[in-house]
């Protein structure tokens, strides 16, 4: 199989902030808004820069949402920056109403999503917001998997006209994509092709899904890998193409399985080509405190779990 190499371990919210930093730059219209986290939404060079397009609104995320639906009414492309618990479930009627259901042009970034945000515990560990985001009608919702994609996808939504919820993460994480590279909204990328099982990852899941193709190797099992940093509009060609030559699926995704990535698949699955999958997600839990590495083995969203998946799904061809 192809091997990807990690060039230096970076946090995929400071991709969002590299991003942010060079729209400052080269698209006039981008305005900034933060609740009171510009440090951790590494959105300082972009304050630094352009302080008359910054909006630090305090820990009143509900209003920010609102003053960013308003800013599109004036032309200008809002990007609004707290943690993924803070920028879906304590905003949602907020984002439901003033933003989506008016087709808002604006970009929802949130960080610190999923259980790595580590030691802060569950009421900060959001598993939900994927579901969440993914049910309004219009939202895209994009979970890029390193820092270079993360500042790819930020740099693609200024260009795309709507609502766009893009999620990223708080931990330092193997860095194995393209600098520089051009991210298309809704088209998966294939990492590894493979002939006895699929499996598709998204966000931090996806270098674990290319360890874990590394140890089915070696046990004599072929895995293609594909990353799917867009859940919504999802890549179902990829995915089907995929699953008629493999015959079986793994998804896996730092979230609950509830609402996910894999319940996306699965609905693609059962209209077109139904075919065993197992899930690599959360069971229907929160989380709690603990490392990222802890948290990870626990919940069962690392390498290991990918493989015993990737077996289990194999025996159920």
């Amino acid at each position: 199989m192809k091997k990807y190499i990690d060039s230096g371990k970076k946090d995929t919210r400071s991709g969002f902030g590299a991003g942010l930093t060079e729209l400052g730059k080269t698209n006039p219209n981008v305005v900034a808004l933060c609740a009171d986290l510009i440090g951790s939404l590494k959105m300082d060079d972009f304050k630094k820069n352009h302080p008359e397009r910054f909006f630090q609104v305090g820990i009143a995320e509900a209003n920010m949402m609102g003053i960013a639906a308003g800013l599109t009414i004036g032309g200008k492309i809002p990007f609004t920056g707290t943690f993924a618990n803070f920028s879906t479930g304590r905003v949602y009627d907020q984002i439901r109403q003033s933003i989506a259901y008016s087709d808002k042009n604006v970009k929802i970034c949130a960080s610190h999503a999923g259980v790595t945000l580590g030691e802060d515990g569950a009421t900060h560990q959001i598993l939900e917001d994927i579901g969440l985001m993914k049910m309004l009608p219009g939202m895209v919702v994009i979970n890029p998997c390193d820092f270079n994609q993360t500042k790819a996808a930020t740099l693609a939504i200024a260009d795309y006209h709507g609502p766009v919820y893009l999620r990223f993460g708080r931990p330092k994480v193997a860095n194995f994509t393209p600098e520089n590279q051009t991210f298309e909204i809704g088209k998966a990328i294939m990492l590894n092709e493979g002939t006895d099982v699929t499996i598709v990852a998204t966000g931090h899941l996806v270098w674990e899904a290319l360890q874990a193709a590394e140890q089915l190797e070696n046990q004599g099992v072929s895995a293609e890998v594909i990353n799917i940093h867009t859940i919504k509009p999802l890549d179902e060609e990829a995915i089907l193409k995929s699953v008629a030559k493999t015959g079986c699926i793994v998804t896996a995704e730092e979230h609950n399985y509830y609402g996910g990535l894999g319940e996306s698949v699965a609905r693609t699955l059962v209209q077109n080509n139904p075919v065993p999958q197992e899930f690599v997600a959360t069971q229907d839990t929160f989380g709690e405190s603990g490392t990222p590495d802890q948290l990870m083995a626990k919940y069962g969203l690392n390498a290991e779990a990918i493989v015993k998946a990737a077996q289990k799904v194999g025996e159920r061809k």
